[in-house]
């Protein structure tokens, strides 16, 4: 029965491309010309921010120019697609599009892209949303992220571990410093649940990495609450040539 009710409804809504509306063969998918002009990121990656780089991996750790030069608090990081293009498009939908729709094939792509930094009992903490902007958009969408990543890979997830406690301008346009400055004390853990990130291995998600202002204040809270390491994975890396 069950079977015939699917059917039917993907004869009304026959599934179609996240990106740019065609038909496609399975629901949260992409057709083959969106597909191609999506880019994932693949081959040798900065192991601190999964940014992509020329070369061939020799078994040593291998970092991009801006992690060489401002060591990062956090452990490792993977980014699933580079900041350009098709993927800013999509990403901007998802933010401020009112598409969360998105977020489901999204997270797949990141999950992909994680590698060994989604291991087993990881809990996997969203970047916060300051109430006032969650107000505006209806929704966080890294949160969203990061509950489905969680949801892949079947890790544990609290979606406000981490609060934003004051409104920060846009970042865009800023300076490193300048970002960092502007964020200094902007984040801190939930008292609700601050108890949790003791001793725990945590995974943060975000949907872009600039300069990693925003992560690294997120993995100064945690590592002061206790945690014990922190890894990133976000959706985009933006490339200083994107």
């Amino acid at each position: 029965m069950w079977a015939g009710i699917q059917t039917a409804v993907e004869m009304i809504y026959p599934p179609r491309c996240v990106s740019c509306g065609e038909l496609v063969t399975s629901d949260f998918g992409l057709c083959g010309p969106c597909w191609r002009d999506t880019p994932l990121i693949t081959g040798t990656i900065c192991e601190s921010c999964g940014l992509p780089l020329p070369g061939e991996v020799d078994g040593h750790r291998i970092e991009c120019d801006d992690c060489m030069q401002m060591s990062r608090p956090w452990q490792d990081g993977r980014a699933a697609l580079t900041y350009t293009g098709r993927a800013r498009k999509m990403i901007l939908a998802l933010k401020h599009g009112d598409r969360p729709d998105l977020a489901r094939p999204a997270a797949r792509w990141m999950v992909q892209a994680a590698g060994r930094i989604l291991q087993p009992d990881r809990l996997v903490i969203p970047v916060p949303l300051h109430w006032s902007r969650l107000l505006r958009r209806r929704y966080n969408q890294s949160a969203l992220l990061a509950t489905h990543v969680a949801g892949l890979k079947d890790l544990p997830t609290c979606p406000d571990m981490l609060l934003r406690t004051r409104a920060t301008p846009k970042l865009d346009g800023k300076t490193r410093e300048e970002r960092a400055a502007l964020l200094t004390d902007a984040i801190r853990v939930n008292p609700s649940h601050a108890a949790g990130l003791a001793g725990r291995d945590v995974v943060l998600v975000d949907d872009v990495m600039t300069s990693g202002a925003t992560l690294t204040a997120c993995t100064e809270a945690c590592l002061s609450a206790g945690a014990n390491h922190i890894f990133v994975l976000t959706l985009a890396r933006v490339a200083k040539d994107a």
